[in-house]
């Protein structure tokens, strides 16, 4: 993890029991940042000692289901001041067009409402916290600029997830508050390895012939780790961003080139 100063600022991170929001949000901690944790599973609680034991430092967790606005309102009204938010909480599963039945379309609709709802209520709260020079991060997908067959939803979502960053860049420049978003790549999270498995299953092939394939359209080699793409929201965060606002920043290993 690089060097950054955090001391004195507040963070919220959600969607961070595990995987990238974990890496993440223990990364601001580590540079000193006071850090909040979300996540609408009780699971946030044992990432949050977890977290604590790890770094030997205080971490606040809430369980909050991001497409509740009460729940929001309860929970990220509650934190206080906040210096930076990183939007992390999302869905990914596979909608197939072709799927039978009423249970894609329940997906479909529950994964925007997660991915795009959930973010835009979020983020709503936060900002009347939020004073001038915040940060606000929106973690999206190399899919925000591109697509990949079977995931209208989640791809539509991640779309989204980008329209939504520039119009608050454009929105809150004023206010001085940076808005940008990281793309990521192929990552080792419970998500990602989920979807490999369904899209393996799904193409009657095993799942490191699958992945192999995946990893053969980066430039460099290897499917990345969360901690391989934190640091990139830390430099985001940090006042050597201060001049990047309303971007969509790739950590892909190359896969898009965009």
């Amino acid at each position: 993890m690089g060097a950054f100063d955090f001391n004195g600022k507040k963070v919220l991170v959600t969607g961070a029991s595990h995987g990238i929001g974990y890496a993440v949000a223990e990364g601001f901690v580590r540079q000193g940042a006071d850090v909040t944790i979300l996540s609408s599973t009780a699971d946030i609680q044992d990432a949050a000692r977890q977290m604590a034991q790890a770094t030997g430092k205080t971490v606040r967790s809430e369980i909050c289901d991001i497409t509740d606005r009460e729940q929001v309102r309860k929970s990220v009204g509650g934190i206080g001041p906040l210096d930076v938010l990183i939007n992390n909480a999302g869905l990914e599963r596979l909608t197939p067009m072709y799927e039978e039945g009423d249970e894609v379309e329940k997906l479909f609709a529950r994964i925007i409402e997660i991915n795009l709802v959930g973010t835009y209520y979020v983020t709503r709260e936060a900002l009347i916290r939020m004073p001038e020079g915040s940060n606000i991060i929106i973690t999206a997908s190399v899919w925000s600029k591109s697509a990949a067959a079977e995931f209208a939803a989640y791809v539509t979502s991640k779309h989204g997830n980008l329209g939504f960053m520039r119009v608050l860049a454009k929105e809150l420049g004023p206010r001085k508050i940076r808005v940008n978003a990281v793309c990521p790549g192929w990552v080792k999270t419970r998500a990602a390895l989920r979807s490999l498995t369904e899209v393996s299953e799904r193409a009657g092939i095993g799942e490191d012939e699958m992945l192999g394939q995946i990893l053969a359209n980066q430039a460099l080699p290897g499917l990345m780790e969360p901690d391989d793409v934190a640091n990139l929201y830390l430099f985001l965060a940090s006042d050597l961003a201060r001049d990047i606002t309303g971007q969509a920043v790739n950590v892909d290993r190359g896969e898009v080139m965009a």
